[in-house]
């Protein structure tokens, strides 16, 4: 079937998902489930006052106003979710549920006519949302609320059954077909809607989860995301009182030791990716529902990534390619970045994320993480639709370690298209964890202009000693000290709790390198630059 017809078939289904529903009086959902997800009483206490926050900016969100803000269209996506409703649960007063029941009423009433609040992977969010709080803010609405909300739910439900298959988009495929479950469980006379998330359970998994339980994102923020899907389809199955599919149990067995695997000692998300911290609390409550699948894998090789612990040292490390197109919109420019903790505090990290506008730009460039630079440039650039642009055909990474020691090698050819250069990064962890070197090289046609990065933990004082850095963490002390380039300590900003925070960071300027011949005859130019950071002992 070529484009052309594929476009007219899906008009015709949508037309027809259109036309109004005749079905049996329903007053309520025959089953109703709760979301697991966990959320911030204070959001929701700003939301109940009419207003929130958005990547950092505040906006009001009322009533009065209806759905028809004028939001950018981050902030809308946002909104036509309903996410947020697992804020106003947190709160657990009245005002909070009566806030949560009129915005629902408002979206049935006169829902916003941008197409955004017809995008597929919205609706999805917004039916499964609408009823996994459906007993915290409906089920004492009025018995006409209810029909209307139900009404809305079902017609909505058949829409996004006809758009199926969406594109790929990462985890939220699996909040699509939620939603295609919840309209199931409102009215399951609709057989139509099992069915078609039947059909394309296996096949949304199969795209997202690699063979080593990462998801294709290759972000610790997506396994959050997509563990916390797959517990709320066994949430939903268990309120139907029917087996849940292997599938589903199978899928969560692989990914929830790989959402384990991207915690630091204090127990909150590594910073790649697009991904912020999260709290202790939200990531225990999904391990707390899955506590067999604890065990914690030391390499992914499809997802890239190498965990490597010594002591009481983790180490980090982005050892792979971008991920993939449609998988890609939470991307950033950290290949062979890393971050590094001791016990409970962390020391080097990258910056964190944002969800849209300049700082979403800033965040996702090679400067915000702990890797190098070159000219300036990113070793991934990114398009004016979001998606990754260019980006390194090859990246190695070799890792051989005794009981006592860890050697990683690695490099990326991010830099050879617009600058002729390759860049290589060999660590090496040893004494307990305490002792972690790095030796950073850069070989190309002409020297260049690199800077090296280590962002720090706001929470580590940060002390220049004669040419040496000193890193004062909780309960321990570190020196860090370099050859090969010229050190400076500048201020910087943290965002992986969602706002900025006041940090530092170590930055390196290479100095000029060296000239030889390769072995094939041929000048090259190398920069190297060595760097220790070494704990102090008591």
């Amino acid at each position: 079937m070529d484009t052309r017809t594929l476009s007219l078939w899906r008009r015709f289904r949508l037309a027809v998902a259109s036309l109004p529903i005749h079905h049996r009086a329903s007053l309520r959902p025959v089953f109703f489930y709760r979301d697991v997800g966990q959320g911030d009483g204070e959001r929701g206490a700003r939301l109940t006052a009419g207003r929130f926050s958005f990547d950092h900016r505040d906006y009001s969100f009322s009533l009065k106003d209806g759905w028809h803000g004028a939001w950018p269209a981050d902030v809308r996506k946002w909104l036509y979710g309903f996410s947020w409703l697992r804020d106003l649960k947190a709160l657990e007063t009245n005002e909070a549920r009566l806030c949560a029941r009129g915005f629902i009423h408002a979206w049935c009433e006169q829902p916003p006519s941008d197409e955004l609040a017809q995008d597929g992977y919205l609706m999805g969010q917004r039916l499964a949302n609408w009823l996994g709080h459906y007993e915290f803010c409906l089920e004492t609405a009025t018995e006409s609320t209810q029909k209307q909300v139900l009404e809305v739910m079902l017609r909505e439900g058949r829409i996004l059954a006809a758009l199926l298959p969406l594109p790929p988009q990462g985890w939220q495929g699996l909040a699509a077909l939620r939603g295609l479950l919840a309209a199931f469980m409102v009215l399951p006379e609709q057989q139509g809607f099992l069915l078609r998330f039947q059909r394309y359970l296996k096949p949304e998994l199969e795209r997202l989860i690699l063979a080593d339980g990462t998801v294709a994102e290759r972000s610790p923020e997506a396994q959050f995301q997509t563990v916390r899907e797959l517990q709320n389809f066994v949430a939903m199955y268990n309120a139907m009182e029917v087996s849940i599919p292997f599938l589903i149990m199978q899928a969560l067995e692989k990914t929830c030791p790989v959402l384990n695997a991207f915690c630091h000692g204090d127990g909150k998300l590594a910073i790649f990716n697009g991904s912020l911290e999260r709290t202790r609390e939200e990531i225990q409550a999904l391990f707390e529902n899955t506590g067999r699948y604890k065990a914690v894998p030391t390499i992914l090789p499809q997802g890239g990534f190498a965990r490597i612990t010594l002591g009481r040292s983790l180490l980090l490390i982005d050892a792979g390619k971008p991920p993939a197109f449609g998988f890609d919109n939470m991307a950033h420019a950290g290949t062979l970045s890393f971050e590094f903790s001791y016990g409970m505090q962390r020391l080097f990290v990258n910056c964190g994320a944002a969800k849209g506008g300049a700082w979403k730009e800033a965040l996702r460039a090679s400067a915000a993480h702990n890797a190098l630079t070159a000219e300036g440039e990113s070793c991934v650039e990114f398009g004016a639709d979001g998606h990754i642009s260019r980006h390194p055909s090859h990246v190695s990474h070799n890792h051989k370690s005794t009981a006592k020691a860890h050697w990683i090698d690695l490099s990326h050819d991010g830099y050879h298209a617009p600058l002729g250069a390759i860049w290589s990064r060999s660590l090496y962890l040893g004494k307990e964890g305490e002792d972690l070197r790095g030796q950073e090289l850069v070989e190309g046609e002409r020297d260049l202009s690199c800077t090296l990065r280590f962002h720090i933990y706001p929470t580590v004082k940060v002390e220049q000693e004669d040419d040496d850095v000193m890193l004062h963490a909780e309960g321990s002390l570190w020196r860090f000290r370099q050859s090969g380039g010229d050190l400076t300590i500048e201020k910087d900003l943290y965002l992986g709790k969602g706002l900025p925070e006041p940090a530092f960071q170590i930055v390196l300027t290479a100095k000029e390198g060296e000239v030889v011949k390769n072995d094939s005859g041929k000048i090259q130019h190398r920069q190297k630059i060595i760097w220790v950071l070494e704990r102090v002992p008591d």
